[in-house]
């Protein structure tokens, strides 16, 4: 596991965390509501035509992001849109098993499967990636039955980029090109097409989104995912790219290198 304190801030986690707090006032009607005045009331103010086109779209934008996070039925819809991206886990075995970060609730669900897949001799390697949650994931798949020996990880990463960097910057080298993913069903596309650009075959295995979330919660999860999908689109990371050099060492030990080499477990 790399040494947390050998991890560095980045601007990335911070700009995802401002949109992410964005996103989260698309689903409280008190903010959304006076701000749409607003965006109309400056659509009928601005004399330029070109900047009431743009707070035009702006203002379509909120209300059709705002519409996705408060309806039931355009958060089926939103969320049976993401599923339909996903390809089928084909069962084949793969080189290693990845774990993403998402926080506390997930973390019982991404374990049961993961755990499952190593008990299925799936892959012989299982490693957690993401800040907050890599450590607390390697000690709960410990928990579960997992050896030490056959559980690595990362604890950098702030965002699903940085996942699938860091990952390919420490596995790749020994050798890992296929892996199993696991993530929740809304969260699955944006990641594989990540870890794609960056060279992974990627096998998708989904891990439930926890019962105990409420529905705003559940809503508000299709909605940062959509918004996810299309930004990372648009910046171009489902483009194959170079792996960039990791800014920590890794901690994988030679016996798990060797295990890598050749699928099987001791």
């Amino acid at each position: 596991m790399v040494d947390p304190s050998a991890c560095q801030v980045t601007t990335a986690g911070q700009f995802t965390g401002t949109i992410v707090r964005f996103l989260r006032l698309l689903v409280q009607p008190q903010i959304i509501l006076p701000l749409l005045a607003i965006l109309i009331a400056a659509l009928w103010a601005l004399p330029s035509r070109a900047w009431r086109r743009r707070i035009g779209l702006i203002s379509l934008g909120v209300l059709l992001a705002s519409a996705l996070a408060a309806s039931p039925i355009l958060y089926r819809v939103g969320g049976q849109g993401l599923a339909a991206l996903i390809p089928e886990d084909t069962g084949q075995t793969a080189d290693a098993i990845v774990v993403l970060g998402r926080g506390g609730p997930f973390r019982p669900g991404r374990v049961q499967v993961a755990a499952d897949l190593w008990q299925q001799r799936r892959a012989p390697l299982v490693f957690t990636s993401g800040g907050g949650d890599a450590i607390e994931l390697s000690q709960m798949l410990e928990a579960a039955g997992i050896p030490p020996s056959a559980i690595d990880g990362e604890p950098c990463s702030a965002t699903t980029n940085e996942n699938a960097q860091f990952t390919a910057a420490l596995l790749q080298p020994q050798g890992v090109r296929q892996v199993i993913l696991v993530t929740d069903p809304p969260h699955m596309a944006r990641s594989l097409l990540t870890f794609r650009s960056l060279g992974f075959e990627v096998i998708p295995h989904p891990s439930p989104v926890p019962q105990e979330l409420n529905p705003q919660r559940q809503r508000f999860l299709v909605l940062r995912e959509w918004a996810g999908l299309i930004g990372y689109g648009v910046m171009g990371r489902y483009f194959a790219r170079q792996v960039p050099e990791p800014s920590f060492s890794t901690s994988l030990t030679p016996q798990i290198s060797r295990k890598l080499i050749r699928l099987g477990f001791p």
